[in-house]
């Protein structure tokens, strides 16, 4: 079972898309994104949010992720990092900060 010294090795931390495109070697659709965490850099992640997004329109978004991970390959792209989003009926609703916050902030 998890502990609270597991969650540690972990951040949860703001980003800005600098890139989205379509993952079309997915096996479920997802996109493919290029994303500015300030200190930590460009990091990648393949996530299934085209529900609700247009890859052209998630870029300049902010998100929230987790970092801290050990790389995945999805469908050939490297995934660095878990963007965090909500779970509904109609697919994932992403987790954003209500304001502009720095790229790379760490969620408390």
């Amino acid at each position: 079972m998890p502990t609270i010294d597991d969650w540690h090795e972990f951040r949860v931390r703001t980003g800005v898309v600098l890139r989205a495109e379509p993952n079309v070697a997915a096996r479920h659709p997802a996109y493919s994104m290029w994303i500015d965490f300030g200190d930590l850099g460009v990091l990648q992640s393949s996530a299934k949010i085209i529900d609700h997004y247009r890859a052209e329109d998630l870029v300049g978004t902010q998100v929230i992720a987790v970092t801290g991970f050990p790389p995945r390959h999805v469908a050939g792209f490297r995934s660095d990092v878990l963007i965090l989003g909500v779970l509904t009926d109609s697919g994932v609703v992403l987790v954003r900060p209500d304001r502009a916050v720095p790229p790379g902030s760490t969620i408390a």
